[in-house]
C-alpha cells in the first residue's frame, strides 16, 4: 500500500513531536545526527534509528560547520555572524560562544588535548581555540582559503583542505606544528581520514579524490568520482563521497581504491558521516531539506529524514546518544 506523501510527512512530524518524551530512558541506545540548516538558522537533531527529526535548535548566523564531540556537546560555525558556539546536546543550551573576525567555516576537535580548530577562509589560517571556553589560544598558517578539517583516527594529525592553493596542510597535533603541505587536485574542500589513517580529499574542481599517506605526504592515488565532490566518510571497508552537482554518492573500495557504485540521493548532497557501528552513511541534501541514510554494505538508500531548510552538515555530525 502506498501512503500519500502528505500523510507520511504529517505522521513523521507527529512522531517527531512525541518522541522526545517517549525515549528519555533509551536515548543512549542509538546514533544521533546534528545537522546544520544554513537557510533556516537551525540544527536538526535526528534519531537515526527511529528515522525521525526530534527537534530543531535555533543557531543564528547561517550555520554550516559542525562537530559533535561524542561527549554530549556539539560545536557550530555560523559564517554570516562569524560565531562559533559550543552547545549542550541534551538541553540545547549555549555553553560558550566566540566571534572570530575573519571567515570561519570548518571545525574539528581534539578533545584529548582540549582544542577546537576552526578554518579561516579569508586569512589562510586556522584558529586554535580552548574547546571548553572557545578562547583563542593561537593560529596555524595554511594555504589559501582553508575549508574542511579532519583529525586522524589515532589523534596524531590534523588535516586542512586549502581550496585556492590546491593543496592540503597537515599538522602534528601534539606540537601544533606543520608537518607538510601536499599538492592535490583542483579546489579541495572536504576531506576525511580512513580507519587505516589514509587521507581522502574531495577535489570539487577536478571531480576526483586524492588519496594521501598523511604521515609521509605521499600521494597514493587519484580516484575519479562524480561532479563536484564535497564530503568524505567511511563505512564497511569503503569510502563514500558526496557529488554536489550529480545528486549522488560515490562508493570506493578501500582495499583496491576502485569505484564500485554510484548511489542516487537527494538534491545537492554535501555533508556526509557514518554511524558509529560503521554500517550506515548519512548524507545531508542541501536543496532537498533532508538526509539520506545509506546501507554501507548493500549500497542502497534505506531511509530519508526531513530536516530544516538548507542542511549542510559540514563536518563530523553523527554520534552515539548519551
Amino acid at each position: 500500500m502506498h501512503w500519500p506523501r502528505v500523510l507520511v510527512a504529517a505522521t513523521r512530524r507527529i512522531v517527531s513531536w512525541l518522541l522526545p518524551a517517549l525515549v528519555v530512558t533509551s536515548v543512549a541506545a542509538g546514533d544521533f545526527a546534528y545537522v546544520t540548516n544554513q537557510n533556516s538558522d537551525e540544527v536538526s537533531v535526528l534519531d537515526l534509528d527511529a528515522g525521525v527529526e526530534l527537534r530543531r535548535v535555533s543557531v543564528p548566523g547561517k550555520p554550516a560547520g559542525i562537530a559533535a564531540d561524542g561527549q554530549g556537546q556539539f560545536y557550530t560555525v555560523s559564517p554570516d555572524s562569524k560565531t562559533v558556539r559550543r552547545i549542550d546536546a541534551a538541553t540545547d543550551a549555549i555553553l560558550a560562544e566566540a566571534v572570530l573576525e575573519g571567515g570561519p567555516i570548518g571545525v574539528a576537535l581534539d578533545m584529548a588535548r582540549g582544542h577546537a580548530f576552526v578554518s579561516d577562509w579569508y586569512n589562510a589560517r586556522l584558529w586554535v581555540l580552548d574547546a571548553a571556553t572557545l578562547v583563542e589560544l593561537g593560529t596555524l598558517e595554511t594555504g589559501s582559503a582553508p575549508a574542511g578539517l579532519a583529525v586522524s583516527p589515532d589523534g596524531g594529525l590534523l588535516a586542512c583542505a586549502d581550496r585556492d592553493a590546491d593543496e592540503v596542510s597537515v599538522f602534528e597535533l601534539a606540537t601544533l606544528t606543520l608537518l607538510h603541505r601536499v599538492a592535490v587536485g583542483e579546489r579541495p574542500f572536504g576531506l576525511g581520514f580512513a580507519p587505516d589513517g589514509r587521507l581522502f580529499v574531495g577535489n570539487v574542481g577536478s571531480d576526483d579524490v586524492t588519496v594521501l599517506d598523511a604521515l609521509t605526504g605521499e600521494r597514493l592515488a587519484t580516484v575519479p568520482v562524480g561532479s563536484r565532490p564535497y564530503g568524505v566518510a567511511f563505512a564497511a571497508g569503503r569510502a563514500f563521497v558526496t557529488n554536489q552537482y550529480a545528486d549522488t554518492v560515490s562508493a570506493i573500495d578501500l582495499a583496491t581504491l576502485a569505484p564500485i557504485a554510484t548511489i542516487d540521493v537527494g538534491e545537492y548532497p554535501e555533508g556526509i558521516d557514518s554511524t558509529t557501528d560503521q554500517t550506515r552513511v548519512v548524507v545531508a541534501n542541501w536543496f532537498s531539506n533532508s538526509v539520506s541514510v545509506i546501507d554501507a554494505n548493500n549500497l542502497e538508500v534505506v531511509a530519508e529524514i526531513e530536516t530544516g531548510d538548507g542542511p549542510r552538515a559540514f563536518g563530523k555530525f553523527v554520534v552515539k546518544g548519551k
